[in-house]
């Protein structure tokens, strides 16, 4: 760490920073693909996440964007609609089971995470759209930049574990000295599909989507 950065940073901080590369059947993928994944630090006695105002996955294109949401415990996160046509946002994860109904574009609607965990998002009219929103009881999380490259600031002397989280690969999870610090490389294979196994919000499986016109 260059002697600038320290001086940059605040009084009892320390810098976990590194690069994530997937890939799959051992071939590299883009960089940017990166993007998708969740870089998270935790460790014992760290101060509850503080949620913001602004969090959203919107749909457009037929897609969830994000597809990978990171959030705090607490966090109310809205799901806008930019498509000119209807979507039904629902969740069947554990504890955190909602249904936002159906609506049409220019429209939103909002639902409060207050549990740890993830939970993945589907619309009950569209079979293939998925998205990710990870509720984490930690404040230091990132996405990955178009590089790969990730950077955490967090307290100098806590012992803790840094997560790499991924829809399509293993949990990575690595203990790490805040102390002494490289930066890291960490490598995901991505084996899982990008659409996981699923039925609708009643349990059912899903209708010929190009038939009912949606």
């Amino acid at each position: 760490m260059s002697i600038a950065l320290l001086l940059a940073l605040p009084a009892g901080a320390a810098v976990v920073e590194g690069r994530v590369a997937l890939t799959v059947d051992g071939k590299p993928l883009r960089a940017e693909e990166a993007r998708e994944a969740v870089v998270y630090f935790r460790a014992p006695g760290l101060a509850a996440p503080t949620p913001r105002a602004d969090y959203e996955m919107r749909t457009e294109g037929k897609q969830f964007m994000p597809r990978a949401l990171p959030v705090p415990v607490g966090a109310t996160v809205r799901f806008p609609n930019f498509d000119p046509i209807l979507h039904n946002v629902f969740s069947g994860s554990g504890s955190e089971r909602f249904d936002l109904g159906l609506y049409g574009r220019g429209d939103g609607r909002t639902q409060l995470f207050d549990t740890p965990g993830l939970v993945r998002v589907y619309c009950n009219v569209h079979h293939d759209m998925v998205g990710h929103i990870l509720v984490l009881d930690t404040p230091h999380f990132a996405r990955p930049d178009a590089d790969g490259g990730f950077r955490l600031e967090v307290p100098d002397d806590a012992d803790g574990e840094l997560f790499v989280w991924h829809e399509r690969a293993r949990l990575w999870r690595q203990a790490i000295d805040t102390q002494a610090m490289e930066p890291l490389r960490i490598e995901l294979e991505l084996s899982r599909p990008r659409v996981p196994p699923h039925t609708n919000k009643f349990g059912k499986p899903y209708g010929d989507e190009r038939a009912s016109g949606y």
